[in-house]
């Protein structure tokens, strides 16, 4: 038997599960023609730039069932790309709104113009659900994350391995108690993540850590600072 989806249980409209179908087929397909060379780090900028590199399906739906969870309402994501993550943190932000009120945000980050543009052309596709609820910062993350931010209840670390740890830092200071921080690949790229693990898993960091055996491991940590 298949795992239920959580989208469906919470009557996301047609039109968005099909978009998501679509999505993750094309980035599945990308993914499929990239070789392991590709994530050098001599190249992996210029081999990534018009790359999908979505979580996957059933990462993207665990995401977004614990973000329902945990009733959050501000997410950080770092790393949009094209924007498929985005959708399921925007869908679970609107649902919590609707289910306990107030409003929500999810703020993604994303280097590339050319990726915020597609992006923000499939989240017009899912309507305001999900358009009204994100805001896209371009550039430099250590920049556009410098200032601004509210209490965060979720972190979505989906980028290149070596701006995990300056995102983590720039963010914590905003982690409510409680938060949960989310790293794909902690398995596939341990080496790159090394530094974020072990800043992470040191005594006295405020995390509890557990890597879930999603493919190349998904890191799920909870901030509970003394």
């Amino acid at each position: 038997m298949s795992s239920p989806n959580p989208l469906e249980g919470d009557n996301v409209p047609q039109h968005i599960l099909a978009l998501l179908t679509r999505l993750h087929a094309e980035s599945l397909n990308q993914e499929a023609g990239i070789a392991k060379a590709d994530y050098d780090a001599s190249v992996i900028h210029s081999n990534m730039k018009d790359k999908f590199i979505a979580l996957e399906p059933d990462k993207c739906q665990f995401v977004y069932q614990l973000a329902r969870a945990i009733n959050a309402k501000y997410i950080v994501e770092a790393g949009t790309s094209y924007g498929v993550s985005t959708i399921y943190l925007a869908l679970a932000v609107a649902a919590n709104c609707r289910a306990t009120g107030g409003v929500g945000k999810v703020v993604g980050t994303e280097h590339e113009a050319g990726k915020a543009e597609k992006a923000r052309t499939y989240w017009e596709e899912c309507g305001s659900i999900v358009k009204d609820i994100v805001e896209l910062r371009e550039g430099d993350l250590r920049k556009t994350l410098k200032e601004g931010l509210e209490t965060v209840d979720l972190l979505l670390l989906d980028i290149w391995t070596p701006m995990a740890l300056p995102t983590l830092e720039l963010v914590k200071p905003k982690l409510r108690p409680g938060a949960v921080v989310i790293a794909d690949n902690t398995i596939g790229s341990a080496a790159g993540y090394q530094d974020l693990l072990e800043y992470m898993r040191a005594p006295g960091s405020g995390f509890t850590n557990l890597t879930l055996p999603y493919n190349n491991g998904l890191e799920m940590s909870v901030y509970s600072p003394n």
